[in-house]
């Protein structure tokens, strides 16, 4: 396996805030940065990274950890890939080591997470080819000529209207079910275990490199929800998860393009008619994660939404996140009621090409929609419409093009320049988004023991005072672990990278999630006088423990003395009350 001092090499190269931005776009907060949870669905940015730790951590869904496990996460690989992955960005060759333990059980998970997604997309794929319940769905592809050779090629299935189809077929295959119901595909209820997808066409869907991560299931009527997809999970974050990139890359890299579409079937039409440059989102809105992924691969990108409200809404946030990729970006029109599936039915794909060679600059759609919209016929529509494209005007970085793109505006509207310059000066026009680190949510946070710990992390002479008054008397469950972890871990050092490295070794989620919480909150405790803080710590919890105490007589006092829960309640006040003492 990869040889530790190699890992330590990989980690010093790069800083966390390299890696993640690759991912997710990051603005600077204080001493964090922040932005939109990449492993959660989410409006307001909670996800936060901070660079002297080398730590993240999402107070909304509590992801975190270092970069490796940033890596490890959204690109659902094990820890030696993601250190090969962050390797080749810095050009460091790189021997194996011995895995840990942690590195062990992770590693082994995700095998048997995709081996039970293999298995899923076995069963599926057979009930369609030959069992007597997919002639159903048989017939519907027949009737959309999807041919076998297409239907192999995104490996197609179908869901029979059973409801433990799945579930008996992983039983017999010998897969354990708590592992399955992790990925969303079978769920369980009081009356057992039942199957998530039932009646449904089924389209895999995989990663870049080809491994299947999740389902989406159709209808073959007009039934409502049409699509359902695989819950989040281990291996799935629908908003870093384009369907069909593993098929698009070959084509993508030797044009230099990519064709973005909403549906599974837009998908299959495109690549049927022998255009394979073509992803498409996993049933949700495009995402700035998406924006990035697609950055990495091409140099331009094509939208081709649909034309109804919806279809224009998505196309013009989707502008939005390519202008802060400044990435390219051209929106291809087909003719009112067609979608790329209809369209392609009734003519070639040489007329696509030609549709997708006039496609506009989505700026340039974005501004004439609003004008058809909102016709420029009055001092309130012209106002209108000018606070509607400053916004997304702003986010133009070539200065050429928002040169040329001010004097179209301008011409189409009817107004002089220097009017739509004053407009753009002005401080009501713009609402930009102010990054706020979530607060910790009560249920999950001890608030003293989050402080004693930040300082057992940061304050050296702090460290040695709380070992002096006891771990035990301070600490209790996953803070009482973690604190003597943290102990053995720095060993007389206080090095960030040692607490970064810390990370990788944690084995409970719990523990894990707490760690990367205190590492990326503490910023208020910088430069504190740390006595001061100690000594309202343990005074508050002294009065917490009195408190305690004082409930625990109040129980005793009405309980029968020969009573089981009179016995450990008062084992309970003992063990208080020697703790407190030590205080």
């Amino acid at each position: 396996m990869i040889p530790e001092e190699k890992v330590r090499e990989v980690a010093e190269r790069l800083s966390i805030v390299e890696v993640v931005s690759d991912y997710v776009p990051l603005r600077r907060a204080g001493s964090n940065f922040v932005g939109l949870c990449p492993f959660h669905a989410e409006k307001s940015p909670s996800f936060n990274v901070n660079p002297a730790r080398e730590i993240f951590h999402c107070f909304g869904c509590g992801a975190g950890g270092n970069a490796f496990s940033f890596i490890m996460k959204i690109e659902s690989v094990s820890f030696p890939e993601a250190v090969k992955l962050l390797a080749r960005k810095t050009g460091i060759e790189i021997e194996e080591r011995q895995l840990t333990p942690s590195e062990i059980k992770t590693q082994d998970e995700h095998v048997q997470f995709l081996r039970i997604n293999e298995l899923t997309t076995s069963y599926y794929r057979s009930v369609l080819l030959n069992g007597q319940e997919g002639g159903s769905a048989r017939q519907y592809l027949a009737s959309r000529s999807v041919e076998s050779d297409i239907s192999e090629a995104y490996h197609l299935g179908f869901a029979p209207d059973r409801r433990d189809g799945l579930v008996k077929h992983l039983k017999y295959n010998g897969v354990n079910l708590d592992s399955a119901l992790k990925l969303g595909i079978v769920r369980k209820s009081d009356s057992g275990w039942y199957d998530l997808f039932r009646n449904r066409l089924i389209f895999p869907i995989r990663d870049a490199r080809g491994q299947i991560i999740a389902f989406a299931g159709r209808v073959l009527d007009a039934s409502l929800p049409k699509y359902i997809n695989s819950p989040e999970s281990p291996l799935y974050h629908k908003s870093s998860v384009l369907f069909g990139l593993n098929m698009a890359l070959p084509s993508i890299r030797t044009g230099s393009s990519v064709i973005i579409v909403e549906g599974y079937f837009d998908h299959l039409a495109l690549y049927r008619a022998g255009v394979h440059n073509v992803v498409a989102t996993c049933g949700t809105a495009l995402t700035s994660i998406h924006a990035g992924l697609i950055k990495r691969h091409a140099e331009r990108v094509y939208t081709l939404f649909d034309s109804d409200s919806a279809g224009k809404k998505a196309t013009i946030r989707s502008m939005e996140l390519f202008l802060e990729q400044r990435l390219p970006a051209y929106v291809i029109s087909l003719p009112a009621g067609d979608d790329p599936d209809s369209f392609l039915v009734a003519h070639s794909s040489e007329e696509f090409i030609a549709l997708r060679d006039k496609a506009r600059p989505a700026f340039e759609y974005f501004v004439r929609s609003l004008m058809t919209e909102t016709p420029p016929d009055s001092v309130d529509s012209k106002v209108r419409i000018i606070d509607d494209i400053v916004p997304r005007f702003r986010k133009i970085a070539d200065s050429v093009e928002r040169d040329l793109y001010e004097k179209e505006i301008c011409r189409l509207l009817g107004i002089p320049v220097h009017a739509f310059r004053k407009r753009m000066g002005g401080g009501n026009t713009v609402h930009q988004d102010t990054p706020v680190i979530q607060g910790i949510p009560a249920k999950s946070a001890d608030n003293i023991q989050d402080t004693l710990l930040a300082l057992l992390l940061h304050y050296p002479d702090a460290r040695e005072e709380i070992v002096r008054t006891g771990l035990d008397t301070l600490f209790s469950d996953d803070y009482l672990e973690l604190a003597q972890l943290v102990l053995n871990s720095l060993n007389g050092s206080d090095g960030s990278r040692i607490l970064s490295q810390l990370a990788e070794t944690l084995e409970k989620l719990e523990q894990k999630t707490l760690f990367s919480r205190i590492m990326v909150s503490d910023g208020h405790l910088a430069g504190i006088e740390w006595r001061a803080v100690f000594d309202q710590c343990t005074r508050t919890h002294e009065k917490k423990q009195l408190a305690s105490i004082k409930d625990i007589a109040a129980r005793l006092a009405i309980l029968d003395s020969n009573s089981d829960e009179y016995g450990l309640l008062l084992k309970q006040a003992d063990s208080l009350r020697t703790r407190k003492s030590k205080l």
